[in-house]
């Protein structure tokens, strides 16, 4: 099926918000009594520290400054959770982010600077205070809303459960806490649908959509693709689906996925001597990569989708869902700088996860979820804020390092290279994992040409193809350069 995927994700650089946690305002006034963590609490103590939706509005000059314009939040709906991920209200913004008021000036702001905001979708499975599920709990077998959900026996055993007498009703993962929809019920897929398409209505550019998998039901993906895109063409679907995806990226349901596939090839090959690999983020094992198995697995991850599809991938590293980068990498902060900067360079929208610009870090979840030092700017990690400032301001520099075409020319020696293609413009991508300096010939693709002049635009060097090749090219250890055998024109779309 041929689709099209929106274009401003293609030129798109992400940032996560895990919301409680990012930033506090001043302007939001709680009600009297209102009680939160000193912010900066370790998160292993879990609660709630505060963090907020204006927040998020009094910080976008830093994220603009940083050269982000796109927002992927997680959930911001009524919820009695620090994740939100346990809804009972999805038509209601949290009060503690400041509620839908917030949200309308976030987007408005938001929309002014040319940047996107996209918002998590927690659609397999509620909290026991859904509204519908509480009535269940009121009701019992006499609530008309009994088939929401899939009750065993009665009475429901939400809160006292134990091994012999445990919750009797489906829940995500058994999680009393969690309990799932019974989607294939008509008035739980018209609430979901209608969910969707309010939200679109209101202004968000997108839903990334949180197991989806857990809603086997084609034809409710299907539907509710028509619904958002009825509502906004331009609206960016993402599910996050852990491996590939190909019945997924049909045309018929997602724009895309959340892109662990390749933070594992990205982490594997760039950190290969300090890769935490005991640690098994979603419960994939890390493996150590060389080279010639990161093209293979590239070559690979291109050949299963479309190049539409490929061109809209959520490109991450790390979420609120695994350990931090720079935790995974054993602290090598040379994996987490040439790890970013092959974001910046592939193909898909690269997704920074808030804080590790400033060398935020931590294990799994909680600790992956800590307060943005706002409070405490001498914790942050300059050199590493400014290296993802310029790996950012590259590519949004260069429309060929974000929508042109993609090949791999080199493969040796701890030295691994590709071209981007736009036109007649190309940049050659050669990264270093290795501790010593490479010196390598490059081939070229043919329809480079012979001849063809390349300058460096990351690092230095000015180079002239002979025979086809580049000779001599100098890549720095534990670095990249790349060049562009023409200067494009500076444009920073939105």
């Amino acid at each position: 099926m041929s689709f099209h995927t929106p274009d401003w994700v293609k030129n798109a650089v992400f940032y996560q918000i895990f919301p409680d946690r990012f930033a506090r305002s001043p302007r939001l006034v709680h009600s009297p009594g209102i009680v939160f963590k000193p912010w900066g609490t370790p998160p292993e103590e879990q609660g709630f520290q505060g963090g907020d939706l204006l927040g998020v509005v009094d910080r976008l000059d830093y994220l603009q400054e940083l050269g982000v314009n796109a927002i992927y939040l997680n959930p911001i709906f009524a919820s009695a959770s620090n994740h939100r991920y346990h809804t009972f209200d999805y038509m209601q913004v949290d009060p503690l982010l400041g509620g839908n008021a917030a949200l309308r000036e976030l987007l408005d702001a938001a929309h002014a600077r040319n940047m996107h905001v996209v918002l998590d979708g927690v659609f397999n499975h509620a909290s026991r205070g859904f509204w519908a599920f509480h009535h269940i709990l009121e009701c019992g077998g006499n609530s008309p809303y009994i088939d929401w959900f899939t009750v065993h026996d009665w009475p429901l055993r939400p809160y006292e459960h134990n091994a012999d007498n445990p919750h009797n009703y489906d829940a995500w993962w058994d999680l009393p806490a969690l309990p799932k929809f019974n989607i294939r019920n008509a008035g739980v897929r018209k609430y979901l649908l209608d969910v969707a398409r309010y939200w679109i209505d209101f202004g968000i550019d997108g839903w990334r959509l949180d197991v989806p998998e857990e809603i086997d039901d084609a034809e409710f993906w299907r539907d509710f693709r028509k619904t958002v895109k009825e509502g906004n063409p331009n609206a960016y679907i993402v599910g996050e689906i852990w491996h590939e995806a190909r019945e997924w990226l049909a045309g018929d349901r997602f724009d895309a996925v959340m892109n662990y596939v390749f933070s594992r090839l990205a982490l594997g090959f760039f950190a290969a001597e300090t890769l935490q690999t005991e640690y098994k983020p979603g419960g994939y094992t890390l493996v150590t990569l060389d080279e010639r198995d990161l093209a293979a697995g590239i070559r690979h991850m291109y050949s299963i989708y479309s190049w539409e599809v490929a061109q809209a991938q959520m490109n991450l590293l790390d979420s609120h869902d695994t350990a931090r980068t720079l935790w995974t990498v054993g602290d090598d902060e040379s994996a987490l700088r040439l790890c970013t900067l092959f974001q910046m360079t592939m193909p898909g929208a690269p997704c920074i996860y808030y804080g590790d610009e400033i060398g935020m870090t931590g294990a799994h979840e909680p600790y992956s979820r800590g307060a943005f030092p706002w409070h405490d700017t001498t914790v942050w990690r300059q050199d590493i804020l400014d290296f993802f400032k310029r790996a950012i301001s590259l590519r949004r520099r260069h429309r060929v390092l974000r929508t042109g075409s993609y090949e791999t020319i080199h493969a040796d020696a701890g030295v691994f290279g590709f071209v981007r293609s736009l036109g007649v413009h190309h940049a050659v991508v050669l990264f270093n994992s290795a501790k010593e300096p490479r010196s390598v010939d490059i081939a070229l693709p043919a329809r480079i040409g012979n001849h063809a002049h390349f300058t460096a635009i990351w690092n230095e060097g000015s180079y002239t193809a002979v025979d086809g090749k580049l000779q001599g090219v100098l890549a720095p250890p534990r670095d990249a350069v790349v060049l562009l055998n023409e200067q494009l024109p500076v444009t920073l779309p939105g």
